[in-house]
């Protein structure tokens, strides 16, 4: 830990954070508040963070990352955050464009589906610093994608990606910000976590809209199933069945 703090940093400035909280559409909650203020409290240390944000599926992490994002862009940074498929990154720009948009952030999608154009069109508007918080796959780390100063880097689901793939989108900038987030870590990561080499904020509480999860064990009956299924179907709801004997 000592020798990570030795990387220094300009410390942002987080008063701009008033306008990102007004903006949400939900209340958070206890957890999320305490990670994003671990993470606004790095920020603004004079110190590179280097921060896991552990938490189950549909935990929040997300808003936590966009506040870090939103105080990133505010700073007169750029802000890239990566994720592992072209489904959860795409889902990802939506999210952060919807929240961040009227905000005043440029939100850019980069994905190797795009043409040669498009990708040519993105990486000028990377290049120049128009896009501000660059949502994308592996295609950020590609050849030819140069940041105007960026200054965060989050990685989603990051046990998806090997070392040298984070390490090559935190070299195009000048020791960015790192946060990573997964709902399951490995040991790799957490033993960074509990030896000082990555600080760790836990996301122990559900979203208050969360809807319940209902889990059940039954001996396998084909009438069960079938009357199961019927339930919900009747009620308007959808059935994944997937099916392995």
């Amino acid at each position: 830990r000592a020798s990570r703090t030795d990387l220094h940093t300009i410390p942002y400035d987080t008063a701009c954070m008033d306008a990102f909280f007004r903006a949400l559409p939900f209340r958070l909650t206890g957890a999320q508040s305490g990670a994003i203020d671990q993470i606004l409290h790095d920020l603004s240390s004079g110190h590179v963070m280097n921060r896991l944000v552990q938490g189950d599926v549909g935990s929040g992490k997300t808003m936590v990352a966009a506040a870090a994002c939103f105080c990133a862009v505010k700073n007169g940074k750029q802000a890239a955050f990566m994720a592992p498929t072209e489904i959860l990154a795409e889902q990802h720009e939506k999210t952060l464009s919807a929240l961040l948009g009227p905000l005043g952030v440029h939100v850019l999608l980069l994905t190797g589906a795009k043409t040669p154009a498009q990708k040519r069109a993105a990486r000028e508007k990377i290049a120049s610093g128009e896009a501000q918080l660059i949502v994308g796959t592996h295609a950020l780390i590609s050849t030819g994608v140069e940041f105007h100063a960026l200054g965060l880097v989050v990685a989603d689901e990051q046990h998806r990606f090997g070392v040298a793939q984070r390490t090559r989108l935190t070299e195009k900038g000048d020791a960015p910000h790192l946060l990573v987030m997964s709902a399951t870590p490995i040991p790799r990561t957490l033993n960074m976590a509990l030896s000082g080499i990555r600080d760790m904020s836990t996301i122990e509480q559900p979203p208050f809209e969360r809807q319940p999860i209902e889990t059940y064990v039954l001996e396998y009956d084909d009438a069960i199933i079938a009357e199961a299924i019927r339930r919900e179907l009747a009620r308007g709801g959808q059935v994944y069945y997937l099916y392995n004997r």
